[in-house]
C-alpha cells in the first residue's frame, strides 16, 4: 500500500492495524482474516490471539506479521499463505498448485453420497481433476468400501492430494494416477460406479474479470473451461460412458448458468435420469446423470 506504515507494539495493535488496511483493501471480512493471518504467524489459535491482545511483540513478530499481512494486500489468497482451508469438516492442506476447496463443493460431495446409499460392496469412484483431494477424501472417508480412483494432470496437484489422503487415514483407498480426464481409468480397464469431478467451468475470457485472488493466484488449469466454459464437459460426457457401469452415474459441479447446456451434452451422449441441484443461492450447481449401459470401449 502506499501509505504503510507498520509500527505495532502489542497484539492489539497489530490486529487494529491489520484490520484497517483490509478494510481499506477491501478485502472481504477484514476482521475475520486479519485475526486468522495473525494467529497464524504467532502460532496460535484465534482464541489464543485474542487472550493475548495486550502482549507486546519482539521485533522478529512484527516483521513477520508485517510480512504477511502485506502478502495478503497483494491479493495472494489467505489459504494459500497459512496452507490450509476446511472442507467437509476437515482440514486439508493447500498450495497455489491446487484450487482452493469451496463450501458449494460440499453439495456435490452430498448428492454423490445420496446416490450411492449405503453400498455394501466395494466399487470404484473417480474423482476427475482431484486437485487438493477434497471431494475424493470426503467420499473416502465417508464410505469405507469404496476405491477412488483419484486424476489429474498436475503432478504438483496429485502431491497435494496424497498428503491430505494421508492426513485423514485413506491413502489406502485411493489410487493416485497422473492423466488426462478418465484415461487412467480406461487404460486400468477399471468400471466405475460413479465419476465425480469440479471441472473448470470458467470461459477463457471472463477469467481476467475475476476477483483478483482468484484470477490472478489461483491455477488457470483448473480454471479456464475453454471459449464457452464446456469444454471439459463435452470430453466428460463422451468419456464417462466407456468406464461407468451400467446403472452408475456422474455427479459434476457447473457454474450457476451452465444447467440446461450441461444436461443436453449427457443427454446427447446417451445418459438419462438427468438432475439438476441448485445451491444455498437458488443457482443450478450439480448437474448429475446414469449411464443405462451399451457404449464399448
Amino acid at each position: 500500500m502506499d501509505r504503510w506504515e507498520w509500527k505495532p507494539a502489542t497484539v492489539g495493535e497489530a490486529l487494529q492495524a491489520a484490520v484497517s488496511f483490509f478494510t481499506q483493501s477491501e478485502i472481504p471480512s477484514p476482521r475475520l482474516e486479519a485475526e486468522v493471518l495473525l494467529a497464524y504467524g504467532l502460532g496460535v489459535s484465534r482464541a489464543g490471539l485474542l487472550a493475548m491482545l495486550r502482549d507486546q511483540l519482539t521485533d522478529a513478530q512484527q516483521a513477520r506479521l508485517g510480512e504477511l499481512i502485506q502478502r495478503r494486500l497483494t491479493g495472494c489468497p489467505l489459504q494459500y499463505i497459512t496452507g490450509r482451508q476446511e472442507f467437509w469438516g476437515l482440514d486439508f492442506a493447500v498450495t497455489p498448485a491446487v484450487l482452493i476447496p469451496r463450501p458449494e463443493t460440499e453439495l456435490l460431495v452430498e448428492t454423490a453420497l445420496a446416490l450411492l446409499g449405503r453400498q455394501d460392496r466395494t466399487a470404484w469412484i473417480a474423482d476427475v481433476g482431484v486437485g487438493s483431494g477434497a471431494i475424493a477424501v470426503a467420499m473416502a472417508r465417508e464410505r469405507p468400501r469404496l476405491q477412488v480412483l483419484a486424476t489429474d494432470l498436475s503432478e504438483a496437484a496429485l502431491a497435494v492430494a496424497r498428503q491430505n489422503a494421508k492426513r485423514h487415514g485413506v491413502a489406502g483407498q485411493i489410487r493416485f494416477a497422473r492423466g488426462d480426464l478418465l484415461d487412467p481409468a480406461i487404460d486400468a480397464a477399471i468400471r466405475l460406479k460413479a465419476v465425480l469431478s469440479n471441472p473448470p467451468y470458467i470461459p477463457s475470457g471472463h477469467i481476467p474479470s475475476l476477483q483478483r485472488e482468484v484470477a490472478g493466484f489461483e491455477p488457470k488449469l483448473a480454471l479456464d473451461g475453454g471459449e464457452d466454459g464446456l469444454d471439459l464437459y463435452r470430453r466428460l460426457a463422451f468419456k464417462a460412458g466407456l468406464v461407468l457401469e451400467p446403472g452408475g452415474f456422474v455427479a459434476l459441479e457447473i457454474g450457476y448458468n451452465q444447467g440446461e447446456a450441461v444436461s443436453s451434452l449427457f443427454a446427447a451422449q446417451g445418459f438419462r435420469d438427468i438432475g439438476l441441484i441448485r445451491d444455498g443461492q437458488g443457482h443450478d450447481r450439480v448437474v448429475t446423470a446414469v449411464w443405462p449401459g451399451g457404449k464399448e470401449r
